[in-house]
């Protein structure tokens, strides 16, 4: 047996499946009810977000910031899920993970990813729930309240985009789109030099908004081409993942090795640009 994401899963098995399989009773109660927090957050969030001016605001690290708003949107679909299903656990950017003895499924939520575009006044920030079950990403989504945008998918059920069905971008070359380059100082400078200088040299472009879970979603729903990024935590990006997958993208392997708690590389992408893109981000020597 293999170990993915904290739970003993059958080997082979620790990237999710989004087939056209109907989710069981099980996953489908938890997606419904995810669906609707999801909007409450969002609706919390906004609120923070019209009154930018008074928030409470600290450094948790170069260029990572926490305010108000991300601790108190957290606290609410924290406490709404232990409320809901108290024997799932609980991973999230800001209170980190909470254990359940036995528990087969976990949350990982993201309550404002992109908070510097959110505290700098800028529409590119969301909220993000994703879930895991026995080691195996279910569904994802990903509320993008500033816009009124909320993108969903997962194992058994379709990718929408505020209810409309969605597909990645037709290109089968990377001159034919946008490609997203993440960047956090988790990476050197050197290292996404390095990709911009491939990528640039490939005949591609770049564009960074400052969220990966919203730029991951704009893959899924074709307005970029892909997505690269050396180093992302999960919390950024699984909601997002499912929906690409979904979809009918390819992403690699994010739940390898330990990336649930430590993050990994990423690469996000239609099928016919894949391969490429992951040489763009010289996947193999970053792993």
């Amino acid at each position: 047996m293999a170990i993915r994401a904290g739970f003993a899963v059958p080997p082979g098995s620790g990237k999710s499946d989004m087939s056209s399989t109907a989710p069981d009773p099980i996953i489908a109660e938890r997606f419904e009810a995810a669906r609707t927090l999801i909007g409450e957050a969002g609706a919390l969030a906004n609120s923070y977000f019209r009154r930018l001016a008074t928030l409470a605001v600290r450094n948790k690290g170069p260029q990572d910031v926490v305010s108000e708003a991300d601790i108190a949107v957290e606290g609410l679909i924290k406490q709404r899920l232990a409320e809901t299903f108290p024997e799932d656990a609980f991973f999230g950017e800001e209170t980190g993970y909470t254990h359940v003895a036995g528990s087969r499924g976990i949350w990982v939520v993201d309550p404002i990813d992109g908070t510097q575009p959110f505290l700098s006044g800028m529409r590119s920030w969301c909220i993000s729930i994703a879930y895991i079950r026995d080691g195996i990403l279910q569904f994802g989504l990903v509320n993008c309240p500033a816009d009124q945008e909320l993108f969903s998918g997962g194992a058994g059920i379709p990718a929408t985009l505020n209810g409309r069905p969605i597909a990645p971008h037709t290109g089968t070359a990377i001159k034919d789109g946008v490609v997203m380059v993440g960047y956090s100082p988790r990476s050197t400078p050197d290292v996404i030099l390095g990709v911009l200088s491939r990528l640039l040299h490939a005949g591609g472009m770049y564009f960074r908004n400052g969220s990966g879970a919203v730029g991951l979603c704009y893959v899924a729903c074709g307005r970029l081409l892909g997505y690269v990024e050396p180093h992302i935590n999960s919390w950024d990006c699984l909601g997002a993942i499912a929906v690409i997958e979904a979809a009918g993208g390819q992403v690699s392997d994010f739940l390898a090795g330990d990336g649930l708690r430590s993050g990994n590389p990423i690469v996000a992408a239609p099928p016919a640009i894949f391969d490429e893109l992951s040489r763009i981000l010289s996947l193999h020597r970053l792993e």
